[in-house]
């Protein structure tokens, strides 16, 4: 349970769904935690925390050090200095779980149309930089910071939307599985420094986003490998990548069927 003891990790996205599950989870197992959102208010939009202040607090009763940064990681000026200040705080960054993103439009929760065509190109802009632009900027600037310490750990989060064809959230879609490549190539040019980059395409999961914007069908008679995840089910695959029996993986995305 402490096998992360004395690492900092910032998780992008952390005061709210699956990323505050992996945020908890590396706390559990001693890691000082970075809480992130786009504002401190954002995880009050579905009701998951009052804010994300309250989030690093709850982290801080589990014995660790947990503080909250707030920025929009689109812009990469703001992506910049979330790592810079992460950095200023903690001395030093060793994981970084890109979890921030969703498939959400420019004005709306979610794109409307939504597929690729009459999909509006403001909901394209803003789906790709929420998405890839994102997991870009963050890997490059705490990539800089590892690099120059020789030491890390890299886990972006895509979907599973990026590995079959779909008819809605196309864009979506296609910025996920752009992750998957992205963390392949990164990987190699991170391999001579002893940094791990590798992903993990969730399964749909419960969230209070997730409730919110779809319907869930009935899954009564559903085995348990085709019902809809929670979030501790995605975790622990991360943690695993995050922690020491993944120490010679790189380069890999763990693809979460259903």
């Amino acid at each position: 349970m402490q096998a992360l003891k004395g690492k900092n990790a910032l998780v992008t996205g952390s005061s709210r769904g699956l990323g505050k599950q992996y945020a908890f989870d590396l706390a559990k197992a001693g890691a000082n935690v970075i809480v992130h959102d786009i504002n401190n208010h954002a995880a009050s939009e579905f009701n998951e925390a009052e804010s994300g202040h309250e989030v690093a607090r709850d982290i801080q009763s589990l014995g660790v050090k947990a503080e909250f940064i707030a920025g929009d990681l689109s812009y990469p000026k703001q992506a910049s200095s979330v790592v810079a200040e992460a950095i200023n705080r903690f001395g030093a960054i060793d994981i970084l779980v890109n979890n921030a993103g969703g498939d959400i439009g420019f004005s709306t929760p979610r794109p409307n149309p939504n597929d690729a065509l009459d999909i509006s190109v403001e909901d394209i802009r803003s789906v790709v930089d929420r998405n890839l632009l994102t997991t870009m900027y963050m890997c490059k600037y705490v990539g800089l910071h590892m690099r120059e310490r020789k030491s890390g750990k890299i886990i972006n989060v895509g979907s599973i939307a990026g590995h079959v064809p779909v008819r809605e959230g196309i864009i979506y879609a296609t910025a996920k599985a752009g992750i998957s490549y992205y963390t392949r190539s990164l990987a190699e040019q991170l391999r001579p420094y002893d940094i791990n980059v590798n992903a993990i395409s969730p399964a749909p999961t419960y969230t209070g986003r997730f409730l919110a914007t779809r319907t869930v069908k009935e899954e009564e008679g559903k085995s348990r490998l085709q019902k809809i995840a929670h979030p501790e089910d995605m975790s622990g695959i991360v943690m695993f990548l995050c922690g020491p029996s993944a120490g010679v993986l790189t380069g890999e995305t763990i693809v979460c069927w259903v």
